[in-house]
């Protein structure tokens, strides 16, 4: 039986995501309108009374181009280094504009067919591609002198283009870079995120060791693989890639397993797996 909304993490995440797109496109109008200025920036560094907040990409790219370290990038960058470690790629999930605009995409083509909504895979690459993003965003980076993602970050353009418009009604040719990641939506769900998003390489790797996790019974699980249509990334839950590197924690194979086979466990992810291995497995068909 489906659960009501309300009993589902997906609804909570996508409220997150709301919010969290929401904050951007208020937050120029306080400052340009009512000159409120306690919040400044968008998701590439933020700036809440006196605490700054930078992304870890940028911050590594400043201190890679820059040759130096200095103490505000550091002190802003660790905050979300923290969380990521704690909590893996959750900022991809939870928080980011470009997610928000990528669920939008979503509940559209949903109307049409729960198909296009969820089952999306027209070009599948394979997965350490998202390593070779982070690593050629990092050498171009180095060759150029310019820390790139401060210039192309699609999460960045985001609040930039939409500070931009409300101060001086324009926008910028750099908005197509959102355009086309939206597009690659229609051909593969999180096409961006899975393979070319540096940003999310790099939350990845800080989380690898998280300490929330979704923890597969395999004891539970009825194969009916539910979780893995449903999975944005396109990780397979039902054998046990929930707890992989790959998983951004959203949630949504926990909603949609019928058996309560995937469980949200805060612990040591090493030991989630070393006790799947012991585990003695029930044949599927006494499972009921």
């Amino acid at each position: 039986m489906k659960k009501p909304f309300y009993k589902r993490i997906t609804f909570y995440r996508y409220l997150s995501l709301t919010l969290f797109f929401l904050l951007i496109v208020i937050n120029p109008i306080l400052i340009h309108k009512y000159g409120i200025t306690f919040i400044q920036g968008w998701y590439q560094s933020f700036a809440f009374g006196n605490l700054f907040i930078v992304s870890p990409l940028e911050g590594l790219e400043s201190i890679l181009t820059s040759r130096s370290i200095y103490l505000t990038t550091i002190i802003g960058m660790l905050l979300p280094i923290i969380i990521a470690l704690l909590l893996g790629r959750v900022f991809c999930s939870w928080a980011c504009p470009i997610n928000f605009l990528s669920m939008l995409t979503d509940k559209i083509l949903g109307i049409f067919s729960q198909k296009l909504k969820y089952n999306r895979n027209l070009i599948t690459l394979p997965r350490y591609i998202l390593w070779f993003a982070l690593i050629t965003e990092l050498i171009l980076t180095l060759i150029i002198g310019y820390p790139l993602y401060v210039w192309w970050s699609p999460q960045a353009l985001v609040g930039r283009e939409i500070m931009l418009y409300v101060f001086y009604k324009t926008l910028t040719i750099e908005l197509i870079i959102v355009f086309v990641v939206l597009f690659m939506n229609l051909l593969t769900r999180r096409f961006f995120c899975r393979y070319l998003c540096p940003l999310g390489a790099l939350l990845a790797l800080l989380g690898k060791d998280r300490k929330l996790v979704i923890k597969y019974n395999p004891n539970l699980c009825v194969n009916c693989k539910l979780c893995d249509s449903r999975c944005p990334m396109n990780i397979k839950p039902s054998q046990g890639e929930s707890m992989s590197i790959y998983c951004w924690n959203c949630f949504e194979c926990k909603d949609v397993c019928p058996k309560g086979a995937l469980e949200i466990k805060w612990g040591d992810i090493k030991e989630f797996k070393k006790e799947n291995e012991k585990l003695v497995l029930v044949p599927k068909e006494n499972i009921i």
